[in-house]
């Protein structure tokens, strides 16, 4: 007889309910979640099985929960899956002693080599993989040294820390993801109020590549258990969030050809040397100025938060994880097929996309069937009017969000 698979998942958020339902709609089972709070993207479904554990992100109680589930679960295939950049690294760090566990996450020995930027970018250079002109920083700086004769590229520049896993420990006002300056002046405040936070680590300014939201590409792979990169999935990004701590998270993709994306062999060869295991998620930009220009931003050790995109265009995440991540082969799916993913209402993907030729595509993909939403999961909401509620009022809001955060194109 078959294992019965039961998927456990840290976490509440999209990249939950996006690993949940791709269990469900391949395997047809309900996956046991477990979160600080309870948010929207998974409240009320019928999915997932939620248990609110405040002191989850703590690694002795992220611990005692999976070892006391693992004794409860005896004989079955248990897929451990982490849905924030804290929670992956909690798994990877304890992975030796989650035996008991799939965990399809690199070891603990790519962690800082990898998930650090400043890191990253220097095993990019050994690979020939092209990223934006890049100074690092180990501490506070003041206007002079942050001058474009200083950093040897114009502004307006990018700023962003190394480790988003401890910036995100240090909360304060005007937090973002991903900061913009104009001038030394405003560099000057960012890096200082980010430092002041108690933020330890290194801070990454760089040059900024021109071009909106559908300039940008997401590509994420996946390794078997030996290192072999068994499946590789690009998007082109339509349209991505725009609040504050959003910023830079897909809303809406089309998958296309991995051919199209000259790093994508280079970024295999780099994952099979260093032995990376598991699902890698990079953020990629193509130079609005200089067509066929990609730049690498970064890489997550984990799915990304849109990865239902990948399972939309047929490589379902959850059988990767339960399924081919044990097996045994060389072969390496790279995936063809075209779909428009979104997880926003496709009315405002229409109105905040700023390519016309994407928003074509899509209605096209759209009137032959080739479309999926995230949220909007029948099976999940069938006879169960409280997710309906709450998915629809989760889509009511995103046209406040984008009306408020993200200027619209003006399409000629």
């Amino acid at each position: 007889m078959n294992q019965t698979i039961t998927p456990v998942i840290l976490g509440a958020d999209l990249n939950c309910y996006n690993v949940a339902r791709a269990f469900h709609m391949r395997y047809g089972v309900k996956s046991y979640a477990f979160g600080r709070y309870a948010i929207a993207p998974t409240k009320y479904s019928t999915i997932i099985h939620f248990t609110i554990i405040p002191d989850i992100d703590k690694d002795e109680v992220m611990l005692d929960t999976l070892h006391r589930f693992a004794d409860a679960h005896l004989g079955e295939k248990l897929v451990l899956f982490g849905c924030t950049d804290d929670y992956a690294g909690m798994i990877i760090r304890n992975k030796a002693e989650l035996s008991d566990y799939i965990i399809p996450y690199p070891s603990a020995d790519l962690m800082d080599p990898l998930s650090k930027k400043a890191e990253f970018y220097e095993t990019c250079d050994k690979f020939g993989i092209p990223y934006p002109a890049t100074v690092v920083l180990h501490s506070s700086a003041d206007k002079d040294a942050l001058t474009e004769e200083k950093l040897g590229f114009p502004y307006p520049i990018i700023i962003k820390p190394s480790s988003s896993a401890d910036y995100w420990k240090f909360p304060f006002d005007g937090m973002k993801k991903v900061y913009v300056a104009d001038s030394p002046e405003q560099a000057e405040k960012i890096i200082g109020d980010i430092y002041a936070s108690g933020y330890p680590d290194k801070m990454i300014l760089q040059e900024f590549i021109p071009g909106g939201d559908s300039k940008m590409r997401v590509f994420t792979t996946f390794s078997d258990e030996t290192g072999k990169v068994r499946a590789m999935c690009l998007g082109h990004t339509m349209l991505e969030e725009h609040t504050p701590k959003g910023l830079g998270n897909h809303a809406a993709i089309i998958t296309e050809p991995v051919s199209t994306l000259p790093m994508a062999e280079k970024i295999k060869a780099m994952l099979e040397s260093v032995g990376y295991t598991g699902f890698a998620n990079f953020d990629i930009k193509e130079n609005a100025d200089k067509p066929g220009d990609f730049r690498i931003f970064e890489i997550n050790l984990r799915q990304g938060r849109s990865n239902f995109y990948m399972t939309s265009a047929g490589l379902n995440v959850a059988e990767l994880a339960a399924d081919v991540f044990t097996s045994t082969g060389d072969d390496c799916v790279q995936c063809e097929k075209e779909v428009f993913w979104h997880h926003i209402p496709k009315n405002v993907v229409y109105s905040f996309t700023d390519d016309p030729a994407l928003i074509q595509k899509a209605k096209v993909l759209k009137a032959a069937g080739d479309e999926m939403s995230s949220l909007w999961y029948p099976k999940d909401m069938c006879k169960n009017p409280l997710r309906l509620i709450c998915v629809l009022e989760q889509l009511r809001r995103q046209h406040k969000k984008y009306k408020i955060y993200c200027p619209k194109p003006n399409h000629k």
